[in-house]
């Protein structure tokens, strides 16, 4: 008797086919050798946002230029550093924010199901990461603003709420959706209902920022 062979989510697949690839997590939640490949595109994604980094966009002016050049160079590795640790960082908290709710809606999903769920679902991020960045290097401007948004369509020098209304994010807001519903098994009125929810507390987030700037004047 052959033993049957599970097939593993692709990252790649989760741009054309995510339901297919949540499906394939609930027999086989894969997530080292994809959280490494995202960490490294993550990586690569901070990499080409350093370079749009300058002096004034990190406050180092009225430094000498060698203060400035060290100040650059530990803040570029700062960063990278960052991109490599985010996603297991980000995919950690997820999904045991979402292990609550899916308890709660009497699913029985596991945590490492979930940790793989929220892994693949970031190479969206990472790929939107990646194709801002080195937009932000051609075109210039704010890397803090990225060009897929309704910041940078409404020529803001600032993220704020409006930074919030991203191409990408969106786009993985729907994903998480179905995962939650293909792999969670939860019905479409919960996994919407928690996936716009994560998306509604970050434009809170994102609008307390803007208050919390434009009182101290950072």
């Amino acid at each position: 008797m052959e033993k049957e062979v599970k097939s593993k989510p692709s990252l790649i697949g989760m741009f054309s086919s995510p339901g297919e690839q949540f499906d394939r997590m609930r027999q086989n939640p894969t997530i080292w050798i994809p959280l490494i490949l995202i960490s490294v595109v993550y990586a690569i994604g901070m990499y080409l946002m350093s370079q749009s980094m300058d002096a004034s966009y990190l406050g180092f002016e009225g430094m000498s230029e060698e203060e400035i050049e060290i100040a650059l160079a530990f803040s570029k590795i700062f960063v990278v550093i960052t991109g490599i640790l985010t996603p297991a960082f980000v995919a950690l908290i997820s999904s045991a924010i979402y292990m609550i709710f899916t308890k709660i809606a009497g699913s029985g999903v596991s945590f490492k199901q979930l940790f793989s769920m929220n892994t693949h679902i970031m190479i969206i991020g990472a790929a939107g990461l990646i194709i801002n960045m080195a937009l932000r290097l051609v075109i210039g401007g704010n890397p803090d603003v990225m060009p897929t948004s309704l910041a940078a369509l409404m020529n803001s020098d600032t993220p704020g709420v409006m930074g919030s209304f991203e191409l990408f994010s969106i786009w993985q807001v729907i994903v998480t959706a179905i995962g939650l519903h293909r792999l969670a098994g939860l019905s479409k009125g919960w996994a919407w209902g928690i996936s716009i929810g994560f998306f509604l507390l970050g434009l809170v987030f994102a609008y307390i920022g803007t208050l919390f700037s434009t009182m101290t004047g950072f």
